[in-house]
């Protein structure tokens, strides 16, 4: 029975895979983007209701933060419409919104719901740092990571089951899946780190894509030092769920070239 059922996993882990367009890499994918596009949009909305979000007429930070996820939407809308790759953004309706927590994290749903928690400003510093950091964890969303990951842990804690089926035999399992796989509520859902891969990837397209904003990607270098030293104190959430800072200095100046090739700064 065994060597009957052994193939038949295999062809399904195969069947379940997909090319993703923009990394050019198979990625196991047992959830449907539209599907995951409604529950991101659930579980944003019931974010920003339990937590404080600060308003853009009270405040400049959260107005740059707004500032920077629309030019980056805008970036990447247009760089994926020059790509023929349009209909990859279907139902993205964009938000991005400053909450207020001490943390040092920020986050982006599929769909483009973007957070950035106001313990992250006094490392990023500057506008164009917060560029890197809003393009990274776009990066993430548009390299469909965290669909990766929760189809992993789907595969691992509920057999694969379709998420409709997860979400009703197990909803407590599957929303915290969801959670931890786009990096939200770390502190009370654990993190589930991302692969070396998938860093390299979102490092990649993020520097691109807050390059393509008119942000300079060169503050990624400044950003991720300050990273590495902590900030204003402490490691930050956000190394969390990010390897070995020193490393990514490296891999980021690796990137640096092409990166710049993509930048016009916004007169």
């Amino acid at each position: 029975m065994k060597r009957i059922i052994l193939p038949l996993v295999a062809i399904s882990f195969l069947a379940s895979c997909a090319k993703n367009p923009i990394t050019g890499r198979n990625q196991l994918s047992l959830v449907p983007e539209a599907e995951l596009q409604t529950m991101a949009q659930q579980e944003y909305t019931t974010f920003l209701s339990q937590n404080k979000v600060v308003a853009p007429s009270a405040s400049k930070d959260a107005e740059m933060v707004r500032r920077v996820g629309q030019r980056i939407a805008n970036a990447v809308t247009s760089y994926y419409t020059q790509q023929g790759l349009g209909e990859e953004l279907s139902g993205y309706k964009w938000e991005y919104n400053l909450v207020n927590s001490n943390e040092a994290n920020a986050w982006c749903m599929p769909g483009g719901k973007i957070v950035v928690y106001t313990g992250l400003l006094p490392i990023t510093q500057n506008e164009a740092a917060l560029a890197v950091v809003v393009g990274h964890e776009v990066a993430h969303a548009l390299a469909k990571h965290g669909s990766e990951r929760m189809s992993q842990g789907l595969l691992q804690q509920v057999g694969g089951a379709a998420l409709s089926v997860a979400m009703a035999s197990k909803p407590a399992v599957t929303q915290n899946l969801f959670m931890t796989a786009y990096g939200v509520g770390s502190n009370v859902f654990g993190t589930l780190p991302h692969s070396r891969k998938q860093e390299l990837e979102a490092d990649k397209l993020g520097l691109r894509f807050a390059a393509m904003a008119g942000y300079n990607p060169r503050e990624a270098i400044g950003l991720w030092q300050r990273m590495a030293a902590g900030g204003s104190g402490g490691q930050p959430e956000f190394l969390s769920t990010h390897p070995d800072p020193e490393r990514r200095i490296q891999e980021l100046e690796k990137q640096m070239d092409e990166a710049l090739k993509f930048y016009k700064p916004v007169k």
